[in-house]
Formats: C-alpha cells, sequence, structure tokens
C-alpha cells in the first residue's frame, strides 16, 4: 500500500503509486508507523529536491526524520508552493532566485523567500486556488483550475490535464479569470522567466 506522500498541485498530500521526478519537505509530518498526522507543515521552509544524491539512501518517513514528498514535476511543485532547494539543487536556486529578483520581488535569502511565500501558499479555497487570474497572462508552468474542477498546467496555448501519473490530452487553454494554484509570488517568479522541469507526458 504506498504511503501518503504525493503531492498535488493543490498542495494536498495523497497516496498514490505512480513515481514522480522530484521530492522535497515541509518538515516531519509522520508518525511513527509511517502514516501523516494531522499537521501538513512545520516551519516555512518548502523545498523541491533532487531525487537522487551520492552517496544518500533513505527509507521514506523513517521515525524522527523529515518526511519525503514526492511531485510528478518540478510545475507540480511550485503550485504547491515548493521552491528549488539551495543545497541539493544549487544551479536550479541559483536562477530561481534571479527571476525572483528580476520579477521585483522583495528579498533574496531564502528564509525571506519562505516568508513571503507562506502566506501566498497556505490560504486556499475549496479547489486549491491560491488566487484569480486573466488566463490569457499567465506563463508556461502555472497551474490553473479547469471549469471541471480538476487542475490543468498551461502550456502554450494549451491547458494540460494533470494526474498523479502524469499528464492528459491536451485542452485548449482556458479563456477569462480562473482559479490559479500557483502561488502569485512564483507565478511572478515564472513570469520572469524561470522555467520549471517538466514530466514527459507534457511534450516536448
Amino acid at each position: 500500500m504506498p504511503l501518503q506522500n504525493r503531492v498535488l498541485p493543490t498542495g494536498a498530500i495523497v497516496a498514490d503509486p505512480a513515481r514522480g521526478l522530484f521530492t522535497g519537505n515541509r518538515g516531519i509530518l509522520h508518525r511513527p508507523d509511517r502514516t501523516l498526522g494531522r499537521a501538513r507543515w512545520k516551519g516555512r521552509l518548502w523545498i523541491c529536491c533532487r531525487l537522487d544524491w551520492p552517496g544518500l539512501r533513505r527509507v521514506p518517513m523513517s521515525p524522527g526524520t523529515w518526511t519525503e514528498l514526492f511531485f510528478l514535476d518540478e510545475a507540480v511543485a511550485l503550485a504547491a508552493g515548493h521552491r528549488p532547494c539551495a543545497f541539493c539543487r544549487r544551479g536550479d536556486h541559483a536562477r530561481f532566485r534571479a527571476a525572483w529578483a528580476a520579477a521585483g520581488l522583495p528579498g533574496r535569502l531564502a528564509a525571506e523567500m519562505d516568508r513571503l511565500l507562506h502566506p501566498a501558499r497556505t490560504r486556499r479555497d475549496w479547489a486549491g486556488a491560491t488566487h484569480r487570474a486573466a488566463a490569457g497572462g499567465l506563463p508556461d508552468g502555472a497551474f490553473v483550475v479547469l471549469p471541471g474542477g480538476g487542475p490543468a498546467l498551461i502550456r502554450g496555448q494549451r491547458a494540460l490535464p494533470f494526474s498523479p501519473a502524469g499528464y492528459g490530452a491536451p485542452l485548449p487553454r482556458p479563456s477569462g479569470p480562473v482559479g490559479v494554484l500557483t502561488p502569485a509570488p512564483l507565478v511572478a517568479v515564472l513570469l520572469a522567466g524561470y522555467r520549471p522541469v517538466l514530466h514527459p507526458t507534457a511534450g516536448p
């Protein structure tokens, strides 16, 4: 039975056997029996990490260590409110910081970014949206709520429906105001040129 450690673009954490491209954490969220407690975060340090690190092998949800969370790809991690890890993804973190600065967002240190991000990623409506915006102005890599209620990735003039196993057949990009899952500061980072790593099912 899969552990409850798969993160959706809405920020919810579910049990699903499908594999993703990234891991990360929000602190120690699990109990000794490897199930989640009631908390969905401990602190403001929400990061997105590499799956592999030389010489390191972890057993997910081991007692007393941070709870390993998993994401289909980096766009999902951003939608859930995570940023690149400054340790295992140093180059991506540097590019993220440059886009953060280009977007005119305050702060340059990781803790300053997290302080601004935290309220933006934790205030969500019933569908998981953090805010509303015009669909036509959203950048590639942002997640929206489709009219039917499901999350979808914006990619060019298409919207790719999300599932934990990958993206579905493309739909036309929505028009007009939409619920946006990706927190507003991270939408600004994407608009400033940061390009997240996408799952192969998103297409070339």
